[in-house]
């Protein structure tokens, strides 16, 4: 069958005729097999390298000492708790069916195997909200948690907004849907995990629910890779497709982003009011700061002025520059499970 220009096709599992290093990332040529030392994007080994040292597996968190102190959270803290994780569980069940989606379009055999590496992660993270909620509530209230998104109206809007993106990309996969929904991943693995990272960690600094913050320290960790590689994807698009860098897709890019701060911003102002220990102008702000830093992981200059810097100083030992630079747990100082990551297997950028 003859392709149309604007169509997405898939990579052939066996190709004689086509070079082993990829032409283009989506419709281009490839022969389907693997050698890392001949692809077109040479650093992508040294995320695969990172994304393997990378692997943890929930069941291995202790939620004993979780179990016995949800019971005596304040009402408030035990409401954003669960309707943060209904939050979480849904963006990574979308999560792995996006990159499902991307995966299938790759032609470039090493940035199939990655995005197959990371959707293995993202069922990780999914397991992983249900083993918390399991380890503190019963298994009927863990069924209603997970029933909050398909009825709070707040949650639907910002879950909504990802999910038209990816739809429509799934539905009409051409290049352009292809650039909205890289888009939409970065707001999604990049922008929309924030606040609610920060109620957790906010209750780490508490000495409360260890086991959940130590968890949420692993998802972070692999969201930021996550970021980087989608970010990657995105700047080697706009090169295989300069038709994409666009006046209208650079305003596509602001405006997206944008809306999706006002989303979180929104979130944060409606899930995290009555918590204390939490500055909401304060979280306000650093959910601009970090929209800025997915800004600069696609290549492109910020979008907010006077929020250069982390204005959260209590968060900055649960970063990703601090998640980056050991591998020690900052709630027992044990050694992680995976390795560290440096300067020859890191991201300086992350």
């Amino acid at each position: 069958m003859t392709l149309l220009p604007e169509q997405l096709g898939r990579q052939l599992i066996f190709n004689t005729e086509a070079p082993n290093k990829s032409t283009r990332i989506i419709n281009g040529q490839c022969s389907g097999i693997l050698n890392w030392d001949d692809i077109r994007m040479p650093h992508m080994y040294k995320l695969y390298k990172v994304l393997l040292l990378n692997h943890w597996i929930a069941d291995e968190i202790p939620m004993s000492k979780d179990a016995q102190q949800f019971p005596l959270l304040a009402p408030e803290e035990q409401q954003a708790f669960k309707i943060n994780i209904s939050l979480l569980a849904v963006l990574d069940s979308m999560q792995t069916m996006f990159v499902g989606d991307v995966k299938s379009y790759f032609t470039d055999s090493s940035l199939e195997a990655i995005a197959a590496i990371i959707a293995q992660q993202e069922v990780v993270h999914n397991q992983s909200y249900s083993y918390v909620l399991s380890s503190i509530v019963s298994s009927e209230e863990q069924k209603q948690v997970f029933e909050y998104w398909k009825h709070d109206q707040v949650l639907l809007e910002r879950n909504r907004f990802i999910a038209d993106i990816y739809q429509k990309f799934r539905n009409n996969a051409t290049p352009q849907t292809f650039f909205e929904a890289l888009v939409a991943d970065l707001i999604l693995e990049g922008i929309f995990f924030y606040s609610t990272f920060a109620f957790f960690y906010n209750l780490a600094r508490d000495q409360k629910m260890m086991g959940t913050s130590q968890m949420i320290s692993y998802i972070q960790r692999d969201e930021n890779q996550h970021c980087y590689f989608f970010g990657e994807v995105f700047k080697q698009l706009l090169v295989d497709f300069p038709e994409l860098n666009s006046n209208e897709n650079r305003d596509y890019v602001y405006k997206t982003i944008d809306r999706a701060v006002e989303l979180e911003t929104n979130w944060a102002y409606y899930t995290l009011n009555n918590i204390t220990g939490i500055d909401l102008r304060e979280l306000s702000a650093y959910i601009k700061y970090i929209a800025n830093r997915r800004l600069s992981m696609m290549g492109m200059d910020k979008a907010y002025n006077g929020v250069d810097v982390n204005c959260m100083p209590w968060i900055k030992p649960f970063s990703d520059e601090a998640l980056n630079a050991t591998k020690t747990d900052f709630f027992e100082a044990k050694s992680r499970n995976y390795g560290k990551v440096g300067d020859e297997n890191g991201f300086d950028e992350l």
